[in-house]
C-alpha cells in the first residue's frame, strides 16, 4: 500500500470491480485507449493486474481517495507484454474516473508510486506512453519530469494500422533524474 495526502494506493478487492467497470464503461475515460469495457473485461482486466502483482511484486493499484473512500482508478506501473525498441520495460500508468480529473490525483499518485519504484534495487527507468493525441496523459507525465524525444516515437503494435490511437508517444524517466 502506499498513501498520499488525498489517496491510498493499495490492491484490489472484490467491491472494486462495479466502480471500475462503471469507469471502463465512460466514453471520455475510454477515448484514449479503446472502446468502453464490459463488466466481464473489468473483471479479467482486474485478474491481470493482480498476476501482475503476483509475478512482479509491484502493478497497477486501486485509487482510493482517502476523503469517501471512493474508487477513483487506478494508478501504477505494469511491464508492457508486446515488442518495441524500448522493451522490456516498466510502464507508469493511470486511469481516473472523469468525475476526478483536473485534481491533480494522477500526477500526485504517479509521484508516490515512482518514487516507491525508484527505491527498489534494479529500477533504472520508467517508461510511460499514450496515443500522440491524447496531451492530458502527456501534460501528467511531463509534470513527473518525464522526457521525449521524437525518435522514441512509436506505432503501438497492438492497433491496426487505421486506428487514430495506433501513433504512440514514449516518455521516459530516470532514476538519477528523480527528485
Amino acid at each position: 500500500m502506499i498513501e498520499t495526502e488525498r489517496l491510498i494506493l493499495r490492491r484490489w478487492t472484490d467491491e472494486d470491480l462495479a466502480p471500475f467497470a462503471a469507469i471502463n464503461a465512460d466514453p471520455k475515460v475510454m477515448e484514449f485507449i479503446g472502446p468502453p469495457k464490459t463488466e466481464d473485461e473489468t473483471r479479467q482486466a482486474v485478474a491481470r493486474i493482480e498476476d501482475g502483482f503476483e509475478e512482479n511484486g509491484f502493478g497497477l493499484y486501486a485509487a482510493e481517495l482517502k476523503e469517501t473512500g471512493a474508487l477513483t482508478g487506478f494508478i501504477g506501473v505494469s511491464v508492457p507484454h508486446f515488442k518495441a525498441p524500448f522493451t522490456p520495460c516498466i510502464e507508469i500508468g493511470w486511469r481516473l474516473s472523469s468525475a476526478h480529473w483536473g485534481r491533480g490525483l494522477a500526477p500526485e499518485g504517479a509521484r508516490a508510486v515512482l518514487d516507491n519504484m525508484f527505491h527498489r534495487d534494479g529500477i533504472a527507468e520508467i517508461v510511460s506512453f499514450t496515443a500522440v493525441i491524447n496531451k492530458k496523459s502527456m501534460r501528467v507525465m511531463k509534470k513527473l519530469g518525464m522526457k521525449t524525444n521524437p525518435r522514441d516515437n512509436f506505432d503501438h503494435p497492438a492497433l491496426p494500422d487505421d486506428n487514430p490511437l495506433r501513433p504512440h508517444v514514449l516518455y521516459r524517466l530516470n532514476k538519477n533524474e528523480w527528485r
